[in-house]
């Protein structure tokens, strides 16, 4: 530890001449507005040095930050968009890259200001929503967040230390080699680790502080932040990450990260005891993202060796507080894969969209009944359970063995950006996630990692259907899973079940007779026999910006899926509304639209093949005729003589088709009488 210095307390974020005053509170900020609250009950470390943060205490309801109501807010939901996974210069991998965004700047560009990006060539890029978003959250990764505040604190002891050098500038070598205490580098954490402790408080308390300050709690509601962190689990490199959303201003002193709960059980458990169960009016959900990077690990139902009881348990908890899948975002999508081990029913094309691990190559061996390691290094098998379809059928396993479904969340999308700009997902104008690594297409084209750069897009978004744009009713819709996601475009979706549906379609009021006559998305059918399901499916294209006009939708398909004897997993894609050879198609010189596509799209769809005996799960998925992906957009904008090689690369694809997923809606026969099988929404 080289000797402490008398330095200007700053924080260096990674850009040349930027510097941002940092206090190194370690306390709660005072001095603030209302809407600069932060999170309650946040103290000094000091007093904990066995572990970094409480196992719980008690706590009385903690006071809210006093809101106006909305003006707006409709008794038939409307649909808003945004993003619930984005990360800034405190995440440790933003910063090696070159990032210096902060959680304001994050927020600011959510609400369509603009920020500045890294720089190419001298130039700083600059970046601006043509649309803002409704909603977002900052979710830096928890692991090394302290470290980071650390190692761009310049009057920090340890500033100088070749760890910090390394974090700085993004060469990691000394930082993986370091002696660790506790698990974390004890050249640059000090004694328990106490530095780097208080690095993730102060850390914390901007992420907070940034989310309050752009909450607008005004009658407009136009803006709504949530407060959340990201819990990066890679056990042997298979990605097992979650990001963890809070339902207000309340929460636990500090993020929990994978290093203080190494499992998601024992993350859950933590989260419900200085959360959820200690009374203070604190409440999360866990978000996992990414299953398809994940070598078969993030469903996979190793805790089949607990006994019943036990599993059960499991089954809760993760049901509980795992309501939602991030189906989409810059890594891939996660919706489903051809031909795995026993999955049978047919060759859905669609499941090749965005395949980020295999487009250029065979697709990764199958794990057929286990899982494997690597896929952060590009390696290892292939799961069924790497992708949300069939994880849903699982789950429709494991309840009729145990009464209790694990795996019965919703569908959303966002983006993982690294930039600091949540919601930037046009296609045309993607200027890269990852600061100095992907800042110009050249980067894009020819930068390699475990997923290659030409591999990624610029991600997905959430919708949800809420009364109004406040913390309580988006979060509420994030709970009972009536949201969707898109890969990127505003596509609004309804989809709705129930025993006798009327002509929805041709109602004037069929969203009142939607939800008079059934079920939204999200939830399980009250139990029949005596017919098959009906489902209403109701789908706007995305109009545009006034920059660039939305796409057309092609087409509305109803996936179902169930699970059979021996292990089979069964799917069904039906066609449900549209056309799907319409003829449409795009120019790849120019990028132009072509051929006809509808505006709005809609249906009331019978299963012609239902089983009353046989529990199914079904969800739509939207479809929108073909566009340029952004490589193709970028590579056509180039006279041809200036396009490098790789615009011509055939195995990397230009043309995509958007879409949209909704949320799943569940049919069980009578549930079996067994323990917590009663009335699961």
């Amino acid at each position: 530890m080289i000797e402490r210095k008398n330095r200007v307390r700053t924080r260096h974020v990674g850009r040349a001449g930027t510097r941002v005053i940092w206090v190194l509170a370690y306390v709660v900020l005072g001095g603030l507005s209302c809407s600069d609250t932060p999170i309650q009950g946040i103290k000094s470390p000091a007093s904990e040095p066995s572990e970094w943060a409480p196992v719980s205490r008690s706590a009385a309801p903690a006071p809210l930050a006093q809101r106006l109501p909305c003006a707006e807010n409709s008794p038939l939901r409307r649909a808003l968009f945004g993003d619930l996974h984005t990360h800034t210069a405190l995440s440790l991998d933003a910063l090696g890259r070159g990032g210096f965004q902060s959680p304001d700047d994050a927020y600011r560009f959510a609400k369509g200001e603009q920020i500045d990006l890294s720089s190419v060539q001298g130039q700083t890029r600059t970046a601006r929503l043509d649309r803002p978003l409704d909603f977002a959250a900052v979710t830096d990764h928890a692991e090394w967040m302290g470290e980071t505040v650390v190692c761009t604190d310049t009057a920090s002891p340890a500033y100088d230390e070749s760890v910090c050098d390394g974090i700085r500038s993004g060469d990691f070598e000394a930082f993986r080699q370091a002696e660790r205490v506790g698990g974390r580098p004890a050249s640059i954490c000090g004694p328990g680790a106490g530095d780097c402790r208080g690095g993730l408080a102060s850390g914390w308390q901007e992420t907070v502080a940034a989310a309050e300050r752009h909450y607008d709690r005004s009658s407009a509601c136009a803006f709504t932040t949530f407060i959340g962190w990201e819990y990066t689990r890679a056990p042997q490199q298979s990605m097992t990450h979650r990001n963890i959303i809070l339902r207000n201003e309340i929460g636990p002193e500090l993020p929990i990260s994978s290093i203080d709960a190494p499992t998601p059980e024992a993350m859950w458990k933590k989260l419900k005891a200085r959360c959820n169960d200690n009374g203070s009016g604190c409440e999360a959900i866990s978000i996992p993202h990414n299953s398809n990077i994940s070598n078969g690990q993030m469903f996979a139902v190793d805790w089949q060796k607990m006994d019943l009881e036990a599993q059960r348990s499991y089954a809760r908890l993760q049901h509980d507080m795992e309501p939602l899948i991030e189906m989409m975002q810059a890594k891939g999508a996660s919706e489903c894969r051809r031909g795995l081990w026993k999955v049978q029913g047919g060759d859905d094309a669609f499941c090749d969209f965005e395949q980020a691990r295999f487009i250029e190559n065979r697709p990764p061996p199958d794990c057929n009944a286990g899982s494997g390691a690597g896929a952060l290094r590009g390696e290892g098998c292939q799961s069924r359970l790497d992708f949300a379809r069939y994880a849903l059928i699982e789950g429709l396993a494991q309840e009729e063995r145990l009464g209790i479904n694990p795996y019965q969340f919703g569908f959303i999308a966002s983006t993982d950006g690294h930039n600091g700009a949540p919601g930037d997902t046009d296609e045309y104008g993607f200027q890269g996630h990852n600061s100095n690594d992907d800042s110009d297409l050249v980067r894009r084209l020819t930068n390699d990692s475990y997923v290659p750069h030409r591999l990624r897009n610029p991600g997905g978004l959430v919708g949800v259907w809420a009364e109004e744009n406040s913390r309580d009713a988006v979060f509420d819709a994030l709970k009972r899973r009536e949201v969707f996601g898109t890969s990127g475009t505003r596509i609004q979706v309804r989809f709705f079940g129930g025993w006798a549906l009327p002509d929805l379609c041709a109602s004037s009021e069929m969203v009142a007779d939607a939800y008079r006559a059934g079920i939204p998305m999200g939830q399980t059918l009250p139990a029949r026999r005596s017919h098959a399901p009906m489902f209403f499916v109701n789908a706007l294209a995305d109009p545009g910006s006034s920059v660039r006009s939305g796409t057309p939708l092609q087409r509305i398909q109803i996936v179902k899926g169930w699970h059979g004897k021996d292990g089979i997993f069964h799917e069904r894609v039906f066609e449900a509304a549209g056309q799907a050879d319409n003829g449409a198609d795009v120019s790849r010189n120019t990028c132009a639209i072509e051929g006809p596509g509808a505006t709005s799209l809609c249906s009331v769809w019978q299963d012609p093949e239902f089983d009353s005996a046989q529990s199914a799960v079904y969800y739509a998925r939207v479809i929108e005729n073909p566009s340029c992906r952004w490589n193709a957009w970028q590579c056509s904008a180039l006279p041809a003589g200036d396009r490098p090689k790789e615009c011509a690369a055939p195995n990397i694809p230009w043309k995509i088709q958007e879409r949209a997923w909704t949320s799943p809606i569940w049919y069980r026969p009578e549930a079996p009488d067994l323990p917590g099988s009663k009335g699961r929404s």
